[in-house]
């Protein structure tokens, strides 16, 4: 992963320690004063809640714990790889379009930050520029060819 993501996962991390564990265990003991646990909605809705945010502790501290940051500043060549922002042409359309290769939980196709195991990454990952590759996407065939590979 990057330094950005493994500083995401700590800042999320952080979060869900410091101000959703607090105001779970706030929700639980406000619905303990309403009387029976067995009908009480927002109890229940407090543990369930209690429950995501524990599991997504327990996630987030195991990727972190085996995180292996590559920081792709340091990172050259001209093949495409992890780390790598990737300028292509839709062979269709000549839309242009940038992708950074990131880890699978930094993904954000919004950001245009595509995940390493990505049907268009792992398309692109060992080619390089003027290479043209073809992706099988939902609305069928896409042929894109690689207009540049740089590192950050």
């Amino acid at each position: 992963m990057t330094a950005e993501g493994l500083a995401n996962l700590e800042t999320e991390r952080d979060r869900l320690i410091t101000q959703e564990r607090p105001a779970i265990i706030r929700a639980i003991a406000a619905a303990r004063e309403h009387g029976d646990l067995s009908e009480n909605a927002e109890y229940h809705a407090a543990r369930e809640r209690q429950s995501f945010v524990e599991g997504r502790l327990a996630e987030i501290e195991h990727l972190i714990s085996s995180a292996e940051v590559i920081d792709p500043s340091k990172m050259s060549g001209k093949t495409v790889r992890f780390g790598a922002k990737v300028k292509v042409v839709d062979e269709d359309t000549e839309d242009e379009s940038v992708f950074l290769i990131v880890g699978s939980h930094e993904a954000d196709i919004a950001k245009k930050r595509i995940s390493i195991t990505s049907p268009l990454a792992r398309a692109m990952i060992g080619k390089k520029k003027g290479d043209v590759i073809e992706v099988n996407a939902p609305s069928g065939p896409k042929s894109y060819e690689i207009l540049s590979v740089r590192f950050r």
